[in-house]
């Protein structure tokens, strides 16, 4: 199979003047936590994207997806979101660093010389729908390239944010700034703990040591995933607002004890009635008894990224591995984002001596569970897992395992 470079050459007819990889992610804990201003633990992996670039002189942007085998060209002056969703991920991009270029009337000249256009071919080995965030790679590639060729001199959180935009507002999902984030700030063998709240972050060390990450691909999608997140986004809000009838004080969720979810939505456990979307008023009536679950488990988990880097500062794989657990049972029993088969796949190793932990990870109803396994034991327990998913759902498992490895960087 021919290198990236090699395509590139074939297709354009000259080797690209620059490469760039960019890595997909993980997310060890802290789900659901992004948009509830708490904290998140990513990484970045060794499942990455690769973009050739070189640039053009007649105002065109000429893309090919090589495993698509999918070729566009645009013009840099006609950009607007595209029917083919790879590459609302290049132009989506573009377009963000045009208007950054326009609002800086210093850099007409830098616009001008962006705007005569580029080749761009992209290739990867990241999973596509395994909620390893393959489209937020292509973003960060992308970003990367162009701030080094047109010397924009980006600092990386801003990459990321410009990327998450391109996201927004091209590809059409109001994703948070985690996937950017890890892919662009990733380093080997390192998580990071991202606060969402002020986009603060530190690293922390990974020592698997005689442990192995492997991902469990339920290879499935349910459909409900977007309307409900956006249910328990709402239902969180009203949560928040019904504390602060009480607690004033309290802007988010990371100043939320469980005694105050207790105390103030406890009483809100038997409701039957579900929350008017619309409503601006707070009454019983309006609320479903899923707010307090919802909250409850928002307040355990931003508590329990906390604990868990602790965890690692000390080593402790063990006792991370057990938080991965009861976020899992979380996840599932009171923010109810899992689904029959992610709850099959963590039933599956939760009594294993050789597996630390395991949970879903992402969004919800589908994608992978992410498990820490004894290295020696890895491949047994793919087996085993395997047959018993099979025999559970009648459906193929696909599993992967991955490494921390370096962020988005020039190759």
């Amino acid at each position: 199979m021919p290198s990236i470079q090699e395509k590139f050459t074939q297709l354009f007819g000259h080797p690209p003047s620059l490469m760039v990889q960019s890595p997909g992610r993980i997310n060890l804990i802290g789900e659901h936590t992004d948009y509830n201003h708490g904290f998140v633990l990513p990484a970045a992996i060794d499942k990455s994207v690769q973009i050739a670039f070189e640039h053009r002189t007649d105002g065109m942007i000429h893309m090919h997806a090589i495993d698509l085998n999918e070729t566009e060209t645009i013009a840099t002056q006609e950009l607007r979101p595209h029917a083919n969703s790879w590459v609302n991920y290049i132009i989506g991009v573009v377009a963000q660093v045009q208007a950054q270029l326009t609002a800086q009337a210093n850099n007409n000249q830098t616009l001008s010389k962006l705007n005569q256009g580029f080749d761009i071919c992209i290739q990867g080995d990241i999973p596509i729908g395994a909620g390893l965030s393959s489209s937020a790679a292509v973003e960060s590639a992308v970003i990367f390239a162009l701030n080094e060729w047109y010397a924009l001199g980006l600092p990386k959180m801003q990459m990321a944010l410009m990327a998450q935009k391109a996201e927004h507002e091209f590809a059409g999902v109001k994703c948070g700034i985690m996937d950017m984030f890890a892919s662009i700030h990733g380093e080997v063998d390192q998580v990071m703990l991202l606060d969402c709240q002020d986009l603060s972050f530190k690293y922390y060390p990974l020592q698997l040591k005689e442990y192995q990450i492997v991902l469990f691909d339920t290879s499935i999608k349910h459909e409900l995933a977007s309307s409900e997140y956006n249910t328990r986004r709402l239902e969180c809000e009203q949560g928040l607002k019904i504390l602060q009838q009480t607690y004033p004080a309290i802007q988010n969720f990371r100043e939320v004890s469980i005694p105050q979810v207790e105390e103030c939505l406890s009483l809100y456990k038997d409701t039957k009635e579900n929350i008017h979307p619309h409503s601006e008023n707070i009454s019983q009536s309006l609320i479903s008894s899923k707010v307090y679950q919802r909250c409850k488990y928002v307040v355990e988990e931003i508590e329990r990224v906390q604990l868990a880097v602790k965890d690692l500062l000390v080593g402790d794989m063990k006792a991370f591995g057990q938080k991965m657990f009861a976020t899992h049972r979380g996840l599932s029993e009171l923010y109810e984002v899992s689904c029959p088969e992610l709850d099959v796949l963590v039933n599956a190793v939760k009594d294993n001596e050789h597996v630390l932990g395991a949970r879903m990870m992402g969004g919800g109803f589908g994608g992978c569970t992410i498990n820490i396994i004894k290295s020696d034991q890895v491949q047994n327990i793919i087996a085993q897992v395997t047959e018993y998913y099979h025999h559970a759902t009648n459906k193929k498992l696909h599993t992967y395992q991955v490494t921390i490895q370096q962020g988005t960087h020039i190759i």
